[in-house]
């Protein structure tokens, strides 16, 4: 009887614990992220941010057209937005999907003790930034999990 009990209280933690939150989906015109339905979403003039409640970090998204950035300063453009001493190589690139040229680059701010990660995605005179900043102290476990997953789930349209 003790094993039954035992296994049937396993089964039930692991399928409470084990299933996915639950989610919406944020959708401009040129894009969409899925996102936790009980994270926040603003709009301030174009640049959206995704945040849960507690505000430990946000993933930013910003979208930017008839942008005139050659993809030869695209790299130093990326290292700009968070006056890094980093060198251009630390930022990866290839070529995406939808004719996009991706860019990904992570970044430790000290000052603020922050970790940030981004991609750029850029293709003739559109460009795309989605990132994310979170407290170092919250850059663990189902944070960190749930902010990659958020930012994964970016998809343009076009």
């Amino acid at each position: 009887m003790k094993k039954t009990v035992f296994l049937f209280a396993l089964i039930i933690s692991l399928s409470l614990f084990g299933q996915k939150s639950d989610t919406k989906v944020f959708e401009s015109e040129n894009y969409s992220v899925t996102m936790p339905d009980t994270w926040k979403a603003t709009n301030d003039e174009g640049i959206v941010n995704i945040f849960p409640t507690n505000q430990i970090g946000a993933i930013t998204i910003s979208e930017y057209h008839d942008l005139e950035l050659p993809k030869s300063e695209t790299k130093k453009f990326i290292l700009a937005l968070y006056n890094s001493a980093d060198e251009e190589k630390k930022i990866k690139s290839n070529g995406g999907k939808k004719g996009f040229t991706e860019y990904f680059y992570e970044y430790f701010d000290e000052k603020e003790n922050l970790f940030w990660i981004t991609k750029v995605f850029q293709k003739n005179k559109d460009l795309y930034i989605i990132s994310i900043n979170c407290q170092k102290k919250y850059w663990n476990g189902n944070y960190m999990k749930v902010f990659n997953e958020t930012f994964e789930s970016f998809k343009i349209k076009k």
